[in-house]
């Protein structure tokens, strides 16, 4: 969900698959099939987006961004899940080509107790807009945690203030008939 629809940097964000570095090479025939179903069902890769975390981004070998670069090459885009818990290095935000950062739930769930939370979310969010990426809070829960991230002007947030996980089945009634879920 949008933190704030009005926001001239609210866009709409395609759903994310989470990979991990381990799971990259080892599924790279997943990764195919996601490519063959997307351009077999005419979905331009613009519409996904896969998660892949901060140690992979560090420790990516030749198969690992080899196989990012396809998937960068068919339009889908990248997220940095978890962001600030792993061993981050800065200078991956510019060598590869991200489009968002997903703040990791444990700065959110102590956003209003923990003032070093909050000045880190902040952190994160500016940092990020300055490199034109945009921000995607993880475990928000409460309408607290919702207005703070508004005020740091995040651009997205997820968690269960705004729906339960949801089954396949309800995902594409969702899509298909604009279905509400909560």
């Amino acid at each position: 969900m949008r933190a704030d629809a009005r926001s001239p940097r609210a866009r709409s964000k395609p759903p994310c698959v989470p990979s991990s570095g381990h799971a990259i090479p080892d599924h790279a025939a997943v990764q195919r099939a996601w490519l063959t179903y997307l351009s077999g069902h005419e979905i331009p890769g613009t519409c996904m987006a896969t998660e892949i975390t901060e140690g992979m981004l560090l420790n990516a070998d030749a198969d690992v961004s080899q196989i990012l670069l396809a998937l960068r090459m068919a339009g889908i885009q990248m997220a940095i899940d978890n962001f600030g818990t792993g061993y981050s290095s800065l200078a991956s935000l510019n060598k590869f080509d991200i489009e968002f950062l997903k703040i990791d739930q444990s700065f959110i769930s102590s956003l209003s107790a923990a003032p070093a939370d909050r000045a880190l979310c902040e952190a994160i969010i500016v940092m990020a807009h300055k490199l034109s990426l945009q921000v995607i809070a993880e475990g928000v829960e409460t309408a607290e945690q919702r207005n703070l991230l508004r005020e740091a002007a995040c651009d997205f947030l997820q968690g269960y203030l705004l729906s339960r996980p949801i089954t396949p089945e309800q995902l594409e009634a969702v899509l298909k008939h604009g279905a509400t879920i909560r």
